[in-house]
């Protein structure tokens, strides 16, 4: 039977601030993607997750992101690739006291800006390879990232999302654009099991977008992350798809 992972963002709370159903989302997904304190996380919050995904069996990954916790790591910022290395290690060096990790999955604009950019990419997996030496990068499908990984013998899954909208090169639709997220239960879980048994899925201009589907990713802070990973964890059992771990 073949298999996909089911991956969420997680640990987003902060301080007094509760962001995301973390206990109620982990039973229903196989890897999650931990905020380690740049754009959202806490240390609290940050053991706190760790300690609920030892619970339910899930895969603990880190989710470094842009130093920018009041815009949640999803504006983009003029960093150097150098930075950005040091930064990521920084993060991956916080989540994993502890923990050996299994994958690492940058966030929000630092992603998405990886995605695109060789060099920065580039930077991004000397990091990994440095700080979480066994980890497997979590990248955007068809990315920089998945190249830049490929070149120097890091572990890659390929990610795509049941809830974000592509555009025609296969990269997602910026937040805010119109189609940018998928909010309909029914149409996500179509592009869901689309993308798993044929490796496509419909862009916002209407054509085709090939895809490596390793890991399908629900955000964990969206107003209908519960009922989108429950529904799609039993559409992808009933069409024949084991949820994995990658």
């Amino acid at each position: 039977m073949p298999s996909i992972d089911l991956n969420c963002d997680l640990g987003e709370s902060f301080g007094a601030y509760t962001i995301g159903m973390d206990a109620e989302i982990l039973p229903y997904v196989t890897s999650a993607n931990i905020a380690c304190g740049f754009h959202a996380g806490d240390p609290s919050v940050m053991q706190k997750s760790v300690l609920l995904c030892k619970k339910y069996g899930v895969q603990v990954g880190a989710h470094p992101g842009l130093p920018d916790l009041q815009g949640f790591g999803r504006r983009r910022m003029a960093i150097s690739p150098a930075e950005a290395e040091v930064d990521v290690m920084y993060q991956i060096g916080a989540l994993k006291a502890g923990v050996p990790l299994h994958h690492v999955k940058p966030h929000g604009a630092l992603y998405n800006m990886a995605a695109r950019d060789p060099v920065l990419a580039a930077a991004i997996c000397r990091a990994v390879q440095a700080a979480a030496p066994g980890a497997v990068l979590l990248a955007l499908s068809g990315s920089e990232m998945v190249k830049a990984a490929n070149a120097i013998g890091l572990p890659v899954a390929s990610e795509v999302f049941a809830d974000r909208g592509y555009q025609a090169d296969g990269s997602l639709v910026p937040r805010g654009a119109p189609g940018a997220m998928i909010e309909d239960e029914d149409t996500a879980i179509a592009r869901v099991l689309q993308m798993a048994a044929q490796g496509t899925v419909q862009a916002d201009d209407g054509s085709t977008v090939t895809l490596q589907a390793d890991s399908v990713c629900v955000h964990g802070d969206g107003p209908k992350a519960l009922a989108f990973v429950q529904k799609i964890s039993a559409a992808l059992l009933a069409a024949g798809t084991a949820v994995a771990a990658f």
